[in-house]
């Protein structure tokens, strides 16, 4: 197998189970069933918490799969970053121990590998300065010196 299909096919397992996860999890949350509020309420967080998450879990979870929208993409992956690692130390801060957070880690690890092996076109293009029209490269510094 070429080394960029296997790339490619290691892409989307990871980004699909995470997509999955994201966006099944994130129903549960709307839905509300008393074992996903008890597992909430047992790490400390209000019920109001636990639906606008589902939302957020939910849009991270498509804005995996759509084509384009890179930046969303990139929101999208920081949002679920922030969210597994949160989980790991909600874990860990109410005692449940580092077996607990397995599962969670073991998503963190594929959150991490689907965003390093994003396509080209997935991935965010750098930001370039733009030229000032009104100042000259030349002059800018002796501008900004000459103003302070």
């Amino acid at each position: 197998m070429k080394r960029s299909t296997l790339k490619t096919s290691a892409y989307w397992l990871t980004t699909g189970l995470l997509a999955l996860d994201f966006t099944v999890g994130g129903a549960f949350q709307l839905l509300r069933p008393p074992q996903v509020m008890a597992a909430m309420t047992h790490l400390g967080y209000p019920g109001y918490f636990v639906a606008m998450l589902g939302v957020w879990k939910i849009l991270g979870g498509v804005a995996l799969v759509v084509p384009g929208f890179p930046r969303l993409k990139e929101w999208a992956y920081a949002g679920i970053f922030f969210d597994i690692t949160s989980a790991v130390v909600s874990i860990l801060a109410v005692g449940d121990g580092f077996a607990s957070a397995t599962l969670p880690l073991v998503f963190l690890l594929l959150t991490v590998a689907s965003w390093s092996l994003r396509p080209a076109g997935r991935v965010l293009a750098p930001v370039t300065p733009r030229a000032s029209s009104s100042v000259p490269p030349a002059q800018g510094a002796a501008s900004v010196n000459a103003a302070a």
